[in-house]
């Protein structure tokens, strides 16, 4: 049989071949060490000597011919066995996604950070207090002397041995502030934080609860700033149709003191269930500073004023969303947070 035919053959066969099985046959048959291609070299010996070099060059071809046929072929096969895999292990990437529970920020922050943003864009600098104090930062510095009435309204927690406490209010990075100037400038600051007192937990009130309080100390400062920011801060956090009231009042660190109304924001003044009727809702307590408290951190109030007011952060975000019960701000329910915050 000619080598061509052989040749020839064993190429039609590769190529038909569509499965590995039928493809490995085609091997045996042609390529193996009893393959055809390869008994040809068995036909060496009878040939003569001027013949032989000729002869086995032709099965040489013959045989890296079908090679790579075969190995073609074999590529061929396994690309075709690859995407029918992909194909059946393939994801649909069209298909929605599972639902997942997504968090909301908690009340105590969202109110935190909109009041931040609000004076940050009138001027203020943050200040960062400290959760323990010293009975001078809050209270003598602050014009709450020991033995004043005034700390019965602010009973607290005391590390044991120690003067250090819990600090009542965030006022005392007021006086830090103050006191850290030795060359004395104007301030106007913002101090967010928690505040300490024991006392009762119930719907309206906790042991634990936030303020933002507010300084400004500068020259020829008086009630009519004050008055002034705090009505661009009411309009800002509830509405350009806002209205407040001052009402006089007393705190030991400032003089004069005046509570702070803002009108209802949900009847617009007229009286409903959330003011009680009244058309107004309490919402913080402010004054000039009182002249002691500047004497005291350093600045002479012959030729230093300002004021200070401090907004209880809990009870704007009761009035803001709704919120019956303030205990319900602490408990971290992703369910609470849904309501309130991600209607």
């Amino acid at each position: 049989m000619e080598i061509s035919e052989i040749t020839e053959r064993a190429l039609k066969e590769f190529g038909s071949a569509d499965t590995e099985s039928a493809l490995e046959e085609a091997y045996n048959k042609y390529l193996s060490k009893k393959g055809e291609i390869s008994q040809l070299m068995s036909q060496m010996g009878k040939l003569p000597k001027e013949e032989k070099a000729s002869f086995g060059k032709a099965v040489n071809d013959a045989r890296n011919a079908a090679t790579a046929a075969y190995q073609a072929k074999r590529a061929e096969i396994e690309k075709k066995k690859l995407a029918e895999r992909l194909e059946k292990e393939a994801i649909d990437i069209t298909l929605p996604a599972k639902n997942k529970n997504i968090g909301h920020i908690n009340p105590y922050y969202a109110v935190i950070d909109e009041v931040t943003d609000i004076f940050l864009d009138m001027g203020y600098q943050v200040v960062e207090g400290r959760d323990v104090e010293t009975d001078r930062f809050n209270f003598e510095l602050l014009n709450v002397p020991k033995d004043h009435p005034a700390r019965d309204m602010q009973d607290t927690y005391y590390l044991e041995g120690s003067d250090l406490l819990l600090r009542t209010q965030t006022s005392a990075a007021q006086a830090h502030t103050m006191l850290e100037k030795e060359v004395k400038t104007p301030i106007r600051m913002i101090s967010p934080g928690k505040a300490y007192r024991r006392d009762d937990d119930d719907m309206t009130h906790s042991h634990q609860f936030a303020q933002i309080e507010a300084l400004v100390v500068d020259h020829n400062i008086s009630m009519a700033n004050l008055k002034a920011t705090l009505e661009l801060f009411a309009k800002k956090m509830f509405g350009e149709k806002r209205e407040i009231r001052l009402r006089s009042s007393y705190f030991p660190f400032t003089e004069p003191s005046v509570e702070v109304d803002v009108s209802c924001f949900a009847c617009g003044g007229k009286g409903c269930k959330t003011c009680k009727g009244t058309g107004w809702i309490e919402i913080l307590g402010a004054g000039m500073v009182n002249p002691k408290v500047l004497e005291a951190c350093g600045y002479d109030p012959k030729e230093w004023s300002g004021f200070a007011f401090g907004v209880g952060v809990e009870r704007v975000a009761m009035l803001r969303y709704g919120i019956d019960d303030i205990r319900r701000i602490y408990t971290d329910d992703v369910r609470f947070l849904k309501d309130y915050i991600g209607k």
